[in-house]
């Protein structure tokens, strides 16, 4: 009667401890390695980043996280590959607001997945504004110089974007839209590659994030003329407002973790602290890039997708970027 009772209690016992630990750990989840797809190219701000997020991650989840680099068409290529992969957390994407929010309204060809149905946001990392750099020794000295160059000469000045329907493309777009000036738009694949063409003399402006121009910037390379968002660091740089376009916004752009739609509760229940706790571990190190690191939940990402796609939708159909 006494082992029976002991073993009774330890059976109870077990019982119990399941009950308090989370389903998806007593599921085995992660029971192996996760892949993080990355839809940028090797040594871009988003690789670099995404790189930082996943060795948190790693040390909440206890499992090694690969990170597979998937680049091309605006980081729509990568995105696509998670979005039909397994629904079983072992696949999980760090995006931006290219591929989520723009390419799906300007290339709608292009794009055959609807973000907002067959991503789940798993939390937000960080923003940053995007930007137009020259060299440090280039003629120009404040945007409104560049525009009045860019009107007397339509065409002869080249930017350099990471892509056609990127964010810094549909910033380049609304500026020759707002300001009447014409460039000779010049796509990259991404990367360091807009900058090393700047550098180069194979451009004469870049639109990029301000993260990318940093260190070129404090290393005396470049100069920065206009910032689509104010940013503590760059008080002396203007926003498209600040130089007589008055209620005039550009789109800066940001980047999220996400799974494909659907994927076990336990599964989210795992993923989402060890997101919120990777990024709020990287905040430092992204801010001193040039960014600012902001946690926001899924439910917060979900909503700031749902305004920016209306803002951007219509700023689209201004431009003649889409069509109704």
């Amino acid at each position: 009667m006494r082992v029976r009772h002991v073993l009774l209690l330890a059976l109870f016992a077990v019982a119990v401890l399941s009950m308090i630990v989370p389903s998806a750990r007593s599921a085995g989840y992660p029971d192996h390695n996760i892949q993080m797809i990355i839809p940028y190219v090797a040594g871009a701000t988003g690789d670099i980043t995404a790189r930082l997020l996943i060795e948190e991650m790693q040390k909440s989840l206890g499992v090694k996280i690969i990170p597979n680099n998937k680049p091309g068409a605006a980081s729509v290529l990568g995105t696509d590959v998670a979005v039909r992969s397994k629904k079983d957390g072992y696949t999980l994407l760090y995006s931006s607001a290219s591929a989520i929010i723009y390419a799906p309204i300007t290339s709608p060809d292009v794009v055959h997945y609807n973000a907002f149905k067959d991503l789940e946001p798993l939390g937000f990392h960080y923003w940053f504004p995007q930007g137009i750099g020259v060299r440090s020794d280039a003629p120009w000295n404040s945007f409104t110089e560049l525009i009045d160059y860019a009107r007397k000469n339509p065409g002869k000045l080249r930017v350099s974007t990471v892509g056609v329907s990127s964010t810094p493309h549909i910033m380049l777009e609304m500026i020759q839209d707002i300001t009447g000036a014409k460039f000779t738009h010049v796509p990259f694949e991404g990367g360091e590659s807009v900058i090393t063409a700047l550098l180069g003399n194979h451009v004469e402006v870049c639109c990029d994030g301000y993260a990318k121009f940093k260190p070129h910037m404090d290393a005396g390379k470049m100069k920065m003329l206009l910032i689509s968002k104010k940013f503590p660091t760059l008080p002396n740089v203007p926003t498209i407002s600040e130089v007589g376009y008055k209620n005039e916004t550009l789109p800066g752009t940001w980047y999220a973790v996400y799974a494909p739609a659907g994927i076990p509760d336990d599964v989210r229940r795992v993923l989402i602290p060890a997101v919120e706790k990777a990024v709020k571990a990287t905040k430092p190190k992204v801010d001193q890039m040039g960014s600012i690191g902001e946690y926001k939940t899924p439910a917060e990402t979900m909503k700031l997708q749902e305004e920016e796609y209306k803002r951007a939708y219509d700023i689209a159909v201004k431009v003649g970027l889409r069509k109704k």
